[in-house]
């Protein structure tokens, strides 16, 4: 019997160094879209890294040791859908720690959200979830924002 547990979910899921942020909502709503502009945009004075995909569409979630591991199903890693331009290959990241849920409704996200971030449960366990508009010009930025900010306040245990 393996040590974790393992569920498919309709995501696509970004990494800001080994800190994941899980983008939901319904299909065709801007998911891919939203991670291809996180992807192509500097992390700024947030951090030093780079935005990298982990899945697009869908993403492979375990649970160890009490922590969200995100990956790809091995027959769409690296493959980000670009709507006018196809299936595009790009260097994925392997797997990160999901410290943050991304939830595209398309209604409008709160003016002033509580602080810290509001939680849902995943598998149990309970994450950070930001509300964004996926086609506001701004959105990646707060995306990033909203990821570093939750990697500042989260703890992990980075040797799982």
């Amino acid at each position: 019997m393996p040590a974790f547990d393992e569920e498919l979910f309709h995501a696509t899921t970004i990494a800001l160094g080994e800190v994941a942020a899980m983008i939901v909502g319904p299909p065709g709503i801007g998911k891919s879209d939203l991670a291809l502009r996180c992807l192509m945009m500097p992390a700024g004075p947030m951090s030093g890294d780079v935005a990298k995909l982990v899945s697009d569409d869908q993403t492979l979630l375990r649970l160890d040791g009490g922590q969200l591991i995100a990956s790809a199903p091995l027959t769409i890693s690296g493959k980000l859908e670009v709507r006018g331009l196809g299936i595009l290959e790009v260097v994925p990241q392997a797997f990160a720690k999901v410290a943050l849920v991304v939830a595209l409704d398309g209604g409008v996200p709160e003016r002033l959200p509580k602080r810290p971030l509001a939680t849902t449960q995943v598998m149990g366990v309970e994450v950070s979830r930001l509300a964004l508009s996926p086609f506001e010009m701004s959105a990646p930025a707060k995306l990033l924002l909203a990821l570093v900010n939750v990697m500042q306040f989260t703890v992990f245990n980075f040797d799982k």
